[in-house]
């Protein structure tokens, strides 16, 4: 491997110098931190990271390497959320050419050296975290040799575009009797196919833009993925269509923000986002009166996502569903009386802690009601 002196420059002019690992190569995008501790191979994976920079706060990264790449009965990657590195380039403290772990069949440089993906060690990741925290997510590039590259804003492009399916497929081998789920694509993590796959739906994968009303299905579940959801107007306009069907609708992470702008909602970019393994969430309920309070309960989730909803835009029928204990933001949307939920964090849960898997068993469920089925 070769050991390069590079630099990361931010778009305010503030450079750290740092080390090469993983490919010898420029690029620009958005700087954003994940505060995860673990689970790197599933972090670089997930779709909703394309086009951007990524900084691990954790100090010490790819002392377990990278396993082999493989398939599942149903088709799907074992521990990768998509078929190969999202991010743009990775920002880490201290990188670890050695690795040891019995599952482990490449070092994570020598996987993102042959994905074309460059990696800058040395920086002081605690300092550029605090910088992004105060400043928010800036854009930036990592310069090998001092080459001349322009700043590139992804967040201005159609990422979902990029990322979501061409061709409608069914995921898996599909069994009759059991109900089918359109599953809309705008860079769906593995993790979340599989765990629909593994309650007993039918999954039907369609790109993000598709108009699946033709079809035959008992639910949606629209996915998380990268980017501004205001570039998914196409998307928006299928979902409140949907809405009207009555049919069971779920949405994660960017599918959150979707099914929100369809229930009259807005969004905004937040200042530096919310990615890690340890966003607590507060879960809101209707007391008598038909106002949403908070409950007792808090789940911690796994979060990856840099827009939010506006919650004072939503229709009557709707409350908010979960609120961000740090820093009070919307975290999940509810129909007052339809099977319609969202929510922003990950309830598949690769990487992170399993506090909200139960929401696929919701979803599922009404699933199952809405063909008429045995649970």
């Amino acid at each position: 491997m070769t050991l390069r002196k590079i630099k990361l420059v931010l778009e305010d002019g503030t450079t750290f110098q740092g080390t090469s690992f993983g490919a010898v190569s420029s690029i620009a995008g958005e700087v954003v931190f994940n505060t995860g501790m673990m689970g790197y191979p599933e972090t670089l994976t997930d779709p909703s990271y394309t086009g951007q920079i990524l900084t691990m706060t954790f100090p010490l990264i790819g002392n377990y390497g990278v396993p082999e790449f493989k398939l599942d009965e149903s088709g799907l990657p074992v521990g990768f959320e998509s078929d190969g590195i999202k991010i743009a380039g990775l920002v880490v403290s201290e990188y670890s050419p050695n690795h040891s772990h019995y599952l482990a069949v490449q070092s994570l440089g020598e996987w993102m050296e042959k994905a074309g993906v460059p990696g800058i060690a040395g920086i002081d990741t605690r300092a550029l975290t605090v910088m992004l925290r105060e400043k928010g997510s800036m854009l930036g590039k990592i310069i090998v040799d001092d080459e001349d590259i322009p700043f590139f804003d992804p967040m201005a492009t159609d990422l979902v575009a990029s990322v979501s399916p061409n061709e409608v497929c069914n995921v898996g081998t599909h069994k009759d009797g059991q109900p089918t789920v359109v599953l809309v694509d705008c860079g769906c993590k593995t993790s979340i196919t599989r765990s629909l796959v593994k309650r007993g739906l039918n999954v039907v994968q369609v790109p993000h833009d598709e108009y699946f009303f033709n079809s035959d299905f008992d639910g949606i579940f629209i996915s998380n993925g990268p980017g501004d959801p205001q570039m998914c107007k196409k998307t928006v306009t299928h979902i409140e269509n949907a809405l009207a069907l009555g049919k069971p609708i779920l949405g994660i992470c960017l599918g959150n923000q979707i099914l929100s702008m369809a229930a009259g909602a807005d969004t905004y970019k937040l200042k530096f986002g919310h990615r890690g393994q340890n966003q607590p969430c507060i879960e809101m309920a209707l007391n008598d009166e038909g106002e949403t309070v908070q409950t007792k309960r808090c789940v911690i989730t796994s979060q990856n996502h840099g827009y939010a909803v506006k919650a004072e835009h939503l229709s009557g029928d709707w409350h908010v569903w979960f609120t961000n204990a740090n820093d009070g933001t919307v975290e999940g949307i509810k129909h007052k009386s339809k099977p319609f939920w969202g929510v922003q964090f990950h309830p598949e849960a690769n990487p992170g802690p399993t506090d909200t898997a139960w929401i696929f068993d919701l979803f599922a469920d009404a699933v199952k009601e809405s063909k008429g089925g045995a649970k």
